[in-house]
């Protein structure tokens, strides 16, 4: 089914009330993400007392690159919906999608400040955003665009899927046992992130659940998307 959110966008008052209902959503999904992620700040350094060798060994090596992967990913994220936002029309639809898209965003911005600490604190170097991202593949699959209000969301649902499946898997390679503890909290608020946005959806009159399988992952990452 080729969902059309833009033929919700004729009654002003139903999308008003959707406006509502994403700002609220977006303020639990951030509360979700600010506290996983705060959990990683400390955590580093109880590992470093108990073992008193945790900038050295391989352990620190293998989290800080899986990190840093998460960074990258982070700093992807902080530009998308960046460059998305100049799209966005002034009507009440992209009003909404605006609206959810500066809350991700906040909550992206505390996830890479704060990784950006820990892997400091681990002996590393940060990786640095770049001027732009390549998002060709998205497009190709029709997995969103940035043509309208309607495609913009859906890629940005896609985005936060494939974050929530990224973290979901590389959380179980890391070697620091506060670290996979914390990480799977930010799995947690990724896929909150994507149910927020899947939200949006409903609240102006798409069929579709809020969450559409038991699991985030590769499997079933085709229902959680919306084609364009």
């Amino acid at each position: 089914m080729n969902h059309d959110l833009m033929s919700a966008d004729q009654g002003s008052s139903r999308a008003g009330v959707s406006r509502r209902r994403v700002m609220v959503g977006g303020a639990i999904a951030g509360l979700a993400g600010s506290l996983g992620f705060f959990a990683l700040v400390k955590n580093p350094a109880q590992a470093q007392n108990r073992s008193g060798s945790i900038f050295r060994n391989r352990a620190a090596a293998n989290d800080i690159e899986i990190l840093n992967g998460a960074l990258y990913y982070e700093h992807q994220a902080i530009w998308a919906y960046s460059a998305a936002a100049g799209g966005l029309s002034d009507t009440d639809v992209g009003k909404a999608v605006l609206a959810i898209a500066l809350a991700n965003q906040a909550d992206h911005m505390v996830h890479r400040d704060v990784l950006s600490q820990v892997i400091t604190d681990l002996g590393g170097s940060p990786v640095m955003a770049v001027d732009s991202y390549d998002l060709s593949a998205y497009l190709e699959r029709g997995d969103g665009g940035l043509d309208s209000d309607v495609n913009i969301a859906k890629l940005a649902l896609a985005l936060e899927t494939d974050a929530a499946i990224a973290y979901t898997s590389e959380v179980a390679r890391l070697q620091t046992p506060e670290l996979i503890t914390a990480g799977a909290t930010i799995a947690a608020a990724e896929a909150s992130h994507a149910t927020t946005i899947r939200a949006a959806f409903i609240s102006l009159g798409v069929d579709i659940p809020f969450v559409p399988a038991p699991f985030v992952s590769a499997d079933t990452r085709d229902q959680w998307v919306i084609k364009v």
